[in-house]
C-alpha cells in the first residue's frame, strides 16, 4: 500500500501530495503524513516553497466518516492547521474537486491558495450538527469578511470557484493537471505574482450588523438547531486576535459535541448510504432510456418534471385532451421554475421542447418506453384497467410502476402476465421536489426490477427505500396511526391548532392538520371510507374530518379545511363546532392538554407503528423507517427520525407509558412484542441498523 501523502523535492519545491481515495478525506494518517511533510520540509535547507495537492478526483473533501463517533487521535485537524499556518516556509495549497470541511480549513490555514476551475468550496458542519472547528470560524471572515463567512457557514453551501475568487477565499484560478498547477504555483510565488501571507495575521473589520441579522434569521428559521448559533457566536469571535477566537471556537465547538442534536444529524448523515445497502444490491438494473408516464393530474405531472430534470426523455399519456393539456402546463411551469432558479439550462430545456417530452392520447406510444409509471386516482379498479393495457402494449423486460400510496401492488401485478415487472414507486408530492421515493416490493417483483427502481431514483436525486406491501407501506402506514391519535387528543380536549403547534414546536416541518389541508383532505377521507366495512367494531372513531368533506372544506385546494385560507386566514370556525358535536354525541367532557403530552402521545403511537412495520418485514431496518418520516414527511432532521428517537427516550420508558394510555384505550394502546423485548433486554433500534 502507498502512503497517503508523499513528499518530492524538485527545483527547492517541496511538492506535498495527498492519495487517500476515494476523496482523500482527512484521515489519521493523511493528518500525520501532512503534519510529517511540512515539519520535514521546514528543515531541509533544499526547500524554499511547499504546496499541497491531492491526486485523483478532490482536494481534502472533508473528515473521515470511518473516524465519526471514535475519540480523535493526535494530530488533531485544528493542530495540523496551525502547524502548517506557522510554518516558516511558505505553503501554497492548490485546489480541485471538492474542498469542504476540514480540507477548506487546510487550505485556508496555507499562506495562499490557487484552484482550478471548477473548483466548489464549502464548510458544511452546521448540517452535522457542528461548526467548522479547525479554525474555520476564524479564518474564514479574515479571508471573506464577516458576512460572507456567516453565509458560508451557516447554509453550508458549496461555493463555485468564481465566486471564491471574487470573496478572497481564493487566490487565482488556473487549468492543467494539479500537479503542473502546483509546480507552476511555486513559480508565480517566486516572481511575486503570487504573494503568500498567514491568514492570521489578517485583520477582521467588525460587523456587528451582519452579526445581528444572521441571529435574527437563524432564530426565525430554525428555532430548534443548537449550532448554528454557536456557529454566530464563533465567528463574532474572529475580530479578536486569532489564538483567543481559536479557544472560543473550541469551546463552542466542544458544546456542539456534546449537544443531542449533533448525534441525530450524523445518524440522518450515514442514512442515505445505509438505505440503499437492500438485498438485490448486486443485481445489474435494467437499462433505462425512456420513461413513460401515465395520468397527466398533479403527481404525473411531478414525476414527469422529475424525469425531464434528470435528462430522461418522456411520454406522457392520458385519458382526454383536457387533462394532458393540463398536464403539459403544469410540467411546463415546473420547468420555467427550475431555469428561474438555475436548475435547468436554457439548452436542456430546448431539448426537451424538441422532442425529449411527448404527451398523448395514445398508450400504443408507451411501447418502447423503459420503465413505465401510472399516476392515475387512487382508486384499485382504475389502475387495473391501466395496468392491463400497459401489459398489453410494453414491450418485455419493462418496468411497470404504480405510484399508489396504499392500494395492494399483488392485486395490481396480478392482472398482467408479467407480475416480475411490476413494482410500486411512491413519489411524494410535489414529486419534482421531494426527497423521498419508497420502491415498494411485491410478492413477485424480480430483483433486477427492484435495482431499477434504485437505480432510477439515483438518477432523479432521490432517497429510495425499500418497502413490502401492506396498506400504506412505511410513511402513510405510520401517517394512518398519528391521525389517530391526533384526532383522539382532539376529541378529548384540544384543538387541532394546539396539535399542530406543540409538534412543529418539537421540530416538525407542519403539523398534522396543516399537512392534511395541503395534500387535500378528500385523500384520506377517500381512503376511510375504503376501510369503513373493515373497521373493527371496537375502535373509536372520530368523524372530524368526515364532517369538513361533507361541507366542502378539503383543505387549501377548496379555500378551508381545517385552517381558513385566503384573506381571512386562520383556525376554520366550522371545526370548533363540529368537535363540540362530535364530543356531545360521545358523551366526552373536554380537558386541558399541555404540549408535552401532546408530543409525548404523538410520538408513542409513532413508534408503536413502526414496530409493528419491522416485526411485520415491511421495513427491513429501523433506519428505513427513520429516512422515511424524514425526507417524506417533515420529521425534525436534528432528531434523527423516530426510531433514532425512541433509542433517546428507551425502549424501557416507552413501554411505560404506552401501558398507561392502555389504561383509557387499550383497543389503540398496545405495546409491540419487540418493543417490550427491547425494553427486558435493554437493546435499541440502533443495535437492528
Amino acid at each position: 500500500m502507498t502512503e497517503p501523502v508523499g513528499i518530492e523535492t524538485v527545483d527547492r519545491v517541496a511538492l506535498v501530495s495527498i492519495d487517500n481515495p476515494p476523496v482523500n478525506a482527512a484521515s489519521h494518517a493523511v493528518r500525520q503524513g501532512l503534519q510529517d511533510a511540512i515539519l520535514k520540509a521546514n528543515a531541509s535547507e533544499d526547500v524554499d516553497v511547499i504546496v499541497i495537492y491531492a491526486k485523483g478526483r478532490t482536494f481534502i473533501a472533508g473528515a473521515d466518516i470511518k473516524e465519526f463517533g471514535k475519540p480523535p487521535l493526535s494530530p488533531w485537524l485544528p493542530d495540523l492547521c496551525n502547524t502548517i499556518e506557522d510554518s516558516q516556509t511558505p505553503v501554497i495549497a492548490v485546489l480541485h474537486g471538492t474542498p469542504l470541511g476540514g480540507g477548506l480549513e487546510v487550505a485556508m490555514a496555507a499562506h495562499a491558495r490557487v484552484a482550478l476551475r471548477g473548483t466548489w468550496l464549502g464548510l458544511p458542519e452546521v448540517n452535522l450538527g457542528i461548526l467548522p472547528g479547525a479554525g474555520g470560524t476564524q479564518r474564514a471572515p479574515r479571508l471573506v469578511g464577516i458576512a460572507p463567512a456567516l453565509d458560508m457557514i451557516l447554509t453550508g453551501r458549496h461555493v463555485p470557484v468564481t465566486e471564491a475568487l471574487e470573496l478572497g477565499l481564493v487566490d487565482r484560478i488556473e487549468d492543467g493537471e494539479v500537479r503542473d498547477v502546483a509546480l507552476a504555483a511555486a513559480k508565480l510565488w517566486r516572481d511575486g505574482t503570487l504573494v503568500p501571507r498567514r491568514t492570521g495575521d489578517v485583520s477582521v473589520t467588525p460587523d456587528d450588523a451582519a452579526l445581528a441579522a444572521a441571529k435574527e434569521a437563524t432564530l426565525r428559521k430554525h428555532p430548534h438547531l443548537f449550532s448554528p448559533l454557536r456557529c454566530i457566536e464563533a465567528v463574532a469571535a474572529s475580530t479578536l486576535p486569532i489564538t483567543e477566537g481559536l479557544k472560543i471556537e473550541r469551546t463552542l465547538f466542544n458544546a456542539c459535541l456534546d449537544s443531542p442534536q449533533r448525534a441525530g444529524l450524523i445518524h440522518a448523515f450515514f442514512m442515505e448510504r445505509a438505505v440503499a445497502k437492500i438485498p438485490e444490491r448486486s443485481e445489474t438494473p435494467r437499462a433505462f432510456a425512456k420513461i413513460g408516464i401515465v395520468g397527466g393530474g398533479l403527481m404525473g405531472s411531478g414525476i414527469a418534471t422529475a424525469c425531464l430534470l434528470a435528462g430522461l426523455p418522456v411520454v406522457l399519456a392520458d385519458q382526454t385532451q383536457d387533462a394532458l393539456e393540463r398536464g403539459r402546463t403544469a410540467v411546463q411551469q415546473n420547468l420555467a421554475k427550475a431555469v428561474a432558479r438555475g436548475k435547468l439550462s436554457e439548452a436542456r430545456l430546448q431539448a426537451i421542447q424538441d422532442g425529449d417530452f411527448v404527451t398523448t392520447l395514445d398508450l400504443d406510444r408507451l411501447g418502447d418506453a423503459d420503465i413505465v409509471i401510472e399516476a392515475v386516482f387512487e382508486d384499485l379498479d382504475a389502475k387495473q384497467t391501466v395496468f392491463r393495457a400497459l401489459d398489453r402494449v410494453c414491450k418485455p423486460g419493462a418496468v411497470l410502476a404504480t405510484n399508489t400510496s396504499y392500494l395492494d401492488i399483488n392485486q395490481i401485478a396480478a392482472v398482467t402476465g408479467r407480475p416480475q415487472d411490476v413494482l410500486g414507486l411512491h413519489f411524494f408530492s410535489p414529486a419534482h421536489i421531494m426527497r423521498l421515493l419508497e420502491v415498494v416490493v411485491s410478492d413477485h417483483t424480480a430483483p433486477d426490477a427492484v435495482a431499477t427502481g434504485f437505480a432510477l431514483a439515483k438518477a432523479l436525486h432521490k432517497v429510495a427505500v425499500r418497502a413490502g406491501v401492506c396498506d400504506g407501506f412505511i410513511g402513510n402506514r405510520i401517517l394512518a396511526t398519528t391521525r389517530k391519535v391526533a384526532d383522539y387528543m382532539v376529541f378529548a380536549g384540544a384543538t387541532p391548532q394546539q396539535v399542530d403547534d406543540a409538534l412543529e414546536g418539537f421540530g416538525f416541518a407542519m403539523g398534522p392538520y396543516r399537512v392534511l389541508d395541503l395534500a387535500g383532505l378528500d385523500i384520506s377521507w377517500a381512503n376511510r371510507k375504503r376501510h369503513a366495512a373493515t373497521r373493527p367494531a371496537q375502535e373509536r372513531y372520530v368523524a372530524l374530518g368526515d364532517r369538513l368533506c361533507e361541507s366542502g372544506a378539503f383543505g387549501r385546494k377548496a379555500g378551508r379545511g381545517y385552517y381558513l385560507y385566503g384573506d381571512n386566514h386562520g383556525p376554520n370556525p366550522d371545526v370548533a363546532a363540529f368537535i363540540t358535536a362530535e364530543r356531545a354525541a360521545g358523551g366526552i367532557t373536554a380537558r386541558t392538554f399541555e404540549d408535552a403530552e401532546i408530543i409525548a402521545r404523538y410520538m408513542a403511537a409513532m413508534v408503536c407503528e413502526a414496530t409493528r412495520i419491522l416485526e411485520d418485514g415491511i421495513a427491513l431496518r429501523p433506519i428505513d423507517i427513520d429516512a422515511v418520516l424524514l425526507f417524506g414527511y417533515g420529521f425534525p432532521r436534528f432528531r434523527g427520525g423516530p426510531m433514532h428517537y425512541a433509542d433517546t427516550i428507551g425502549a424501557k420508558e416507552l413501554v411505560s407509558r404506552i401501558e398507561g394510555y392502555a389504561a383509557e384505550d387499550p383497543v389503540f394502546w398496545t405495546v409491540p412484542a419487540l418493543l417490550r423485548d427491547m425494553a427486558r433486554e435493554g437493546s435499541t433500534f440502533a443495535m437492528r441498523n
